[in-house]
Parts: structure tokens; sequence; C-alpha cells
């Protein structure tokens, strides 16, 4: 990965503006308004704009979005509800308001770490959608980013903040299931097939170029666009990143655990016959010292598996626990049910809330260094089974052991103009 000095990455096309030049933060008060800005406003980025400006004391005051007919639409969404808010083309210019205190990040995952960083650089604390980063190492560099410039980086595994998993977790650690030998991550559903498309012409409105970014140069194709970019690897990572981060996270935290010692990995097309890159069924194992960590996907399953779509299942010596969607539930070896309860509300954004004004990394529920772990294994799910076999991995130097084949994996060319900035 080219590093840039700061006066190049000031002066390239990566950031611009004196805002970024000079970081700006103001000090907030108890009953200070918190404005926020959101870069990528469809699907999930549009959630988080509402699901944000309902809270007492924020209000969204920007947004941005290279598609212009998805921009105009959600801003006429906010005016229509009495919200001004201010729309970009480009979040290089959004981020020169120094009034804005937060930004969220709800872009194609290629572009999260970037706009993350930008707005690091710039002043603002951040809540980036999940997958944390596009590579290994851009989870570290974001992690230390973030660090030395004391901001707040929270992820979207909003399972993090539900009262009722929280719950749940708390029981696993109590030691009534014994020990806890091994975690099944569960992402299993259908998904329909995406069909061949043909290359054509960049839509009115869409600045094609932007949303590429630090991606390579190529046609532009709509199976590689809206939401379907999650099927190709120079935007995406696969369902692993997009939805199985959410189940593997809750496997990790029940567990205890970190950065695996080793990975194997294998998945396929068992169901596609189109134009994904990514697998449809996808079977990790994740080594520790005394415990497994596994993860199945099948995007071709409208069924439950071991009572899940998605969901974890924790497996000790006196018993399972189970949690998904509709909460978490204990079965005794015996075949008795055990304590459980249900999932709660998800309470991330409030928890986002409470940190900014704190300024303490601690009151994060899912801070930079949780999600860029977590990421961590999906990477390295999706570099063991690229490579064809069981890899090793040394956790304080976050590189795969003897494996130069792999360890190509940890990062990636950037588009000239598109480079991260140095730390």
């Amino acid at each position: 990965m080219k590093r840039l000095t700061r006066r190049e990455f000031l002066a390239g096309g990566v950031a611009a503006g004196a805002a970024l030049a000079m970081p700006f933060s103001r000090v907030r008060g108890a009953n200070d308004t918190i404005r926020m800005a959101v870069a990528g406003v469809r699907g999930r980025g549009g959630s988080l704009a509402r699901e944000f400006n309902d809270l007492e004391g924020v209000r969204i005051v920007a947004m941005c979005d290279v598609d212009q007919s998805a921009l105009d639409k959600r801003v006429k969404e906010f005016k229509d509800r009495n919200v001004e808010v201010t729309g970009y083309g480009d979040y290089r210019r959004m981020l020169e308001d120094q009034s804005i205190d937060i930004v969220a990040v709800g872009t194609p995952d290629h572009w999260h770490v970037p706009i993350a960083a930008a707005a690091v650089i710039a002043g603002k604390d951040v809540y980036v959608e999940k997958p944390v980063s596009h590579t290994i190492a851009e989870g570290r560099y974001l992690v230390n980013l973030a660090r030395k410039h004391g901001k707040m980086v929270q992820h979207g595994t909003q399972s993090r903040s539900s009262e009722g998993i929280s719950e749940g977790i708390e029981y696993l650690k109590s030691g009534e299931l014994g020990k806890i030998r091994m975690a099944k991550a569960i992402n299993c559903q259908l998904r329909g097939p995406i069909g061949h498309e043909a290359d054509s012409e960049v839509p009115p409105g869409v600045n094609y170029d932007l949303w590429l970014g630090p991606a390579p140069k190529r046609p532009f194709n709509k199976n590689r666009f809206h939401y379907n970019w999650h099927w190709f690897w120079d935007y995406g990572t696969g369902d692993i990143g997009n939805d199985g981060i959410h189940q593997i996270d809750i496997a990790r935290w029940g567990l205890g655990v970190g950065m695996p010692k080793a990975v194997s990995c294998s998945g396929t097309q068992l169901f596609y016959d189109d134009d994904h890159e990514t697998p449809d069924t996808q079977i990790a194992t994740f080594e520790y010292d005394d415990v497994y960590l596994m993860f199945e996907m099948r995007l071709w399953t409208p069924y439950p598996t071991e009572g899940h779509d998605n969901g974890d299942i924790f497996y000790g010596d006196k018993g399972t626990l189970s949690i998904g969607r509709k909460g978490w539930q204990v079965t005794f070896k015996d075949g008795k049910a055990g304590p459980g309860g249900p999932r709660g509300q998800y309470r991330h954004a409030e928890n986002f809330i409470k940190a900014v004004r704190s300024r303490k990394v601690g009151d994060l529920n899912a801070d930079v260094e949780v999600a860029h772990q977590s990421a961590t294994l999906c990477h390295m799910a999706n570099i063991a089974m690229r490579v064809g076999r069981r890899l090793t991995f040394d956790p304080d130097r976050e590189r795969f052991i003897n494996d130069a084949e792999a360890n190509a994996y940890l990062t990636k060319q950037y588009r000239k103009g598109y480079e991260l900035p140095a730390l």
C-alpha cells in the first residue's frame, strides 16, 4: 500500500480543503446538538440517517452520494420531515463543513476506511457500517488513526448494544454450561441470483469514477453497482462480510477470543450460475488454543439450520446456548430448557452518541478495535478460501506465517489519487 505524506494527502484527490488541513472538533456540552452527516444514503445509509435523527440531541445536517437521484430522494425525505439537509455529490466537499461533528459511513465496503479516515482527519467521530474494512491492513490502519486523533469510531455490529443478547452472553460466561468448546455462527438464507449483465453506459447523474474510488478502473455494469457490489471482490467481501460478520462477532464475543492462530475455509457456487464472484456456500473453521469457532453460510436455504437462519450456537459440556433474531435460549444436555429471553431493542446509535459526548472509548460497545478483530476473521476466511489451504496466523503481527501468497491479500493496490494518507 502506498503511503502518502500529509502534504500529498491534503493536496491530492483523497481529501480537500482547509477543514482537513486543520482538523476541528467542537467541545460538546451535555445539551449541545450533535450535527451529523451521512456518506452513502441508499439502503443502510438511509436507515442510519433516520435512526440517528430521531435521537434526542442529534440532527442530520448533510448527506452525500455519488448517485444524484438517490441523494435527491433522501434529501427530500428529510425536508418533508422539516429537517433541512444539505446534499453533496462528493464527500470531500461535505467534510469541509467544520460544524459537522460526526459522520456515518454507509457506502460499499471498499469506501469504508477511506471515508472514515478522511472524516477522522477532518476532526469528526465516525459510525462505520460493517465490515469496518476491505482488507486486514485497512482495519489496523483505521484503529491506529482513530487512536492518534482521539476519535470515537463505532462499528455497525449492533447486536453489541442489545440488552437481551448481552444477558445471554453474560450467562454463557457464568460457567453454568461448563466449558464452552465450540461456537457455530450460522448465516443461512435465500438470496436470489443476479443473472448476467453486459457492461453499459453510466446512468445519468452517477459519478461513477468517484464510486470506483480506490478500486480498479472498470466499465460500468449494473450487476457491480447498487447492492450487487457485495458479490465482487473489488468492492465487497461476500456475505461473510455483509451479513455473516454479525454472527461471527457474536461468537467471538461469547467465546471471549480475539484473532485465531489458524483458519481453514472452503467455498464455492452450488446455487448461482451468474455474475457472482463471491461464494454462495462457505464453511470456515477458526482455531484457538482450546476452542473452535465455526462459520456456516448457505445462500440458497430458506429454512432454519439448528433453529436459525442467522444466529449462533455455543456448545458446552452441560448444554447449549442459542442466540438468534428472537433472543437467546439455553438447552441442557438432558433436553430440558434453561434460562432465556428476548433479543430486545438495539440501542447502538444511542451508545455511539453517549461515547461521543463522554469522549471515553470504553463507552463504545463496538469500538474500532473490536470491529477490526471481527472483520479480520471474515477476511481470513476469504483469503484461506481463495488460496485453497489451511493458514496459520500470527495475531501479534497480523500476518500469515510463511505464506507470501496469502499475505498478498492483507492489503491491496489503491488507484492513483485515492491512496490512504500516512498515519
